[in-house]
């Protein structure tokens, strides 16, 4: 299977993740949310949604600047989701750890399955060829 069409099949499936974990409250309890937006946290609504806004627009820009450069680049930030695919695991693990459901366990289970075939196809040696 080939790298994109494994990114295509993972948008989907990242946007119910992101669905099931706002149904089910886990910017309240995830100490990594948390931790990473402390900052953003302390500032008003208003101004914490603008924050981000921006730096997802500007995330957005060097992005496609780099989707502009080429096929080689392409392969480069697909790397990207292969690291997420393994983060992702971490609902898993959270489970496991507190032996109860964890904000985002169920569609999270399908992110090893996408890791395993990302990083095999990735790391394949005919992967070296120009193919994404």
């Amino acid at each position: 299977m080939r790298l994109h069409s494994i990114f295509f099949i993972s948008i989907p499936i990242f946007i119910a993740h992101g669905i099931e974990e706002y149904l089910t409250g886990f910017a309240e309890i995830d100490s990594i949310f948390a931790f990473v937006f402390q900052a953003v946290l302390k500032m008003s609504v208003a101004n914490g949604a603008f924050v981000v806004f921006q730096i997802m627009f500007w995330l957005l820009l060097v992005m496609s600047a780099f989707l502009l450069l080429g096929e080689h680049w392409q392969r480069r930030l697909l790397i990207i989701p292969g690291i997420l695919y393994i983060f992702e695991i971490h609902h898993l693990i959270e489970a496991v750890l507190r032996w109860e459901y964890y904000p985002g366990l169920f569609t999270a289970f399908a992110f090893p399955l996408l890791a395993f075939f990302f990083w095999k196809e990735r790391l394949h040696p005919a992967y070296q060829s120009a193919r994404i």
